[in-house]
């Protein structure tokens, strides 16, 4: 089968395109065949070689971290899924999904949405799960009816799912994201709107409940005064990275920091697909690529004219 992988750390143009053996289900795994994987800010990195990937991935390494397709094999133990099915699932970083054939765990795949095709429900995984993880558990009592929240890179995968789901929850959403981006942003259900050069004048008029740094970008240190006494700034960052982090998530009182650990939980996929599927929830896909072009998928996706999600198409 053909799988789109690098041998070498490097720019877009690393990745080929090899035969590679047929992957065999273990006891706890679908064999899914893909139809559409992704492309996220972490393939990006993980092809880069950047921070730690570069001392601990295993090469070659096959890119894509989310998935859609249909279910061909099962594992002895998995009862929850059926020959044919349509399923979505987040792979994490072991990747595999820019393949004809992939691997998951069951406990990571769940029923794709039955409302939108291959390509959208390849863009929901990563982006979706950490979105709603981010908001839902990180952001906790802060996320409530009238809450005022703040998504920075708001037109990026996980900012435009952020915009939606905090909506849904009842907040109040100003989206942040680059002048030609902000009628995206508006579309997305966004309150109001903002320049990302324009971002000092956040930091004016009532403070914020939950400020959610997507790509991330931003500092604890330089939000924390604009934060109400128990406000949270949301960062994908999956550690802290400085003393004023660690203090504000170990902070007992006033403004605080948390870190989103994405966890491949199915019962989430499940609950976004249903959100999807009753029309509460768009998928932001921005373009898709034939898998012979993922050099392309990758060094558009690379490029700052984005909106929402890149998918590859199996």
């Amino acid at each position: 089968m053909r799988a789109a992988r690098f041998h070498n750390f490097g720019g877009p143009e690393v990745l080929q395109l090899d035969e590679v053996a047929w992957p065999h289900p273990a006891d706890d795994q679908v064999l899914i065949r893909v139809h559409a994987s992704s492309i996220n800010g972490t393939d990006l990195g993980l092809r880069r070689g950047g921070g730690p990937f570069r001392l601990t991935l295993r090469r070659p390494f096959t890119v894509g971290l989310d998935v859609a397709g249909e279910v061909v094999r099962v594992g002895r133990r998995v009862s929850a899924f059926e020959v044919g099915q349509r399923v979505y699932s987040l792979l994490g970083h072991s990747g595999g999904g820019a393949a004809e054939y992939v691997n998951a765990k069951a406990s990571r795949v769940a029923l794709a949405p039955s409302s939108v095709g291959w390509a959208e429900a390849a863009a929901v995984p990563l982006a979706g799960l950490t979105a709603l993880q981010a908001l839902r558990e990180g952001a906790g009592p802060n996320l409530r009816p009238g809450a005022r929240v703040l998504v920075y890179g708001a037109s990026g995968g996980i900012g435009a799912f952020g915009v939606q789901l905090a909506k849904h929850f009842g907040a109040v959403v100003t989206g942040v994201a680059r002048k030609e981006k902000l009628d995206f942003v508006r579309s997305l259900g966004a309150d109001a709107v903002l320049d990302t050069q324009d971002l000092a004048s956040a930091w004016q008029g009532e403070p914020w409940d939950v400020i959610f740094d997507t790509p991330p970008a931003l500092k604890f240190s330089d939000v924390k005064p604009y934060l109400g006494q128990s406000g949270v700034y949301l960062s994908t960052r999956p550690i802290p990275t400085s003393p004023g982090d660690i203090g504000g998530m170990l902070a007992r009182s006033g403004p605080r920091f948390a870190s989103v650990m994405t966890k491949e939980r199915s019962q989430d996929l499940t609950y976004l697909a249903r959100l999807i599927d009753d029309g509460a929830l768009r998928v932001p896909l921005d373009r898709t690529f034939p898998l012979s072009e993922i050099v392309a998928a990758h060094q558009y996706a690379e490029g700052s004219t984005v909106r929402g999600k890149v998918v590859v198409n199996i």
